[in-house]
């Protein structure tokens, strides 16, 4: 926010050029870690309008509590290798939904029966989109 010389407020940007090429390579990165890890029914939901907490929603599925262990791990190691730093886990001890908050990217990796029960897509979804965007 910046104060101009009549003494008027006039609001800043609420993302930066910069800031949105960052967000972008997030997402990229946490788009090809979950390909790579062959997570399944991978979906991503722009939340920015709904939400102050992220800009994205990416939900994925893995086969068994081992799957999406080893998908939430190669995450993890891959946003700190592309220089993400180090994201905030929960649900890792159980592995029946791992939630990753990378910042501008927040990640559900769910067991498919549990992803089921929650069905995040639907609480998330925009209003006049009836389908959430599937990757994979």
């Amino acid at each position: 926010m910046t104060i101009e010389s009549e003494g008027t407020v006039k609001s800043a940007p609420l993302q930066s050029p910069v800031s949105a090429e960052l967000a972008g390579e997030l997402i990229d990165t946490v788009l090809a870690s979950l390909e790579d890890s062959k997570a399944e029914d991978i979906v991503t939901l722009d939340i920015a309008e709904k939400s102050s907490l992220a800009d994205h929603m990416v939900i994925a599925s893995g086969r068994s509590h081992r799957h999406v262990s080893a998908i939430a791990d190669h995450l993890l190691r891959d946003l700190k290798d592309a220089g993400h730093g180090t994201a905030a886990v929960e649900g890792q001890s159980t592995c029946d939904w791992v939630l990753i908050d990378a910042g501008d990217v927040i990640v559900h990796i769910f067991r498919p029966e549990v992803r089921g029960f929650y069905n995040l897509e639907k609480m998330w979804a925009p209003e006049t989109d009836t389908a959430p965007q599937y990757i994979g």
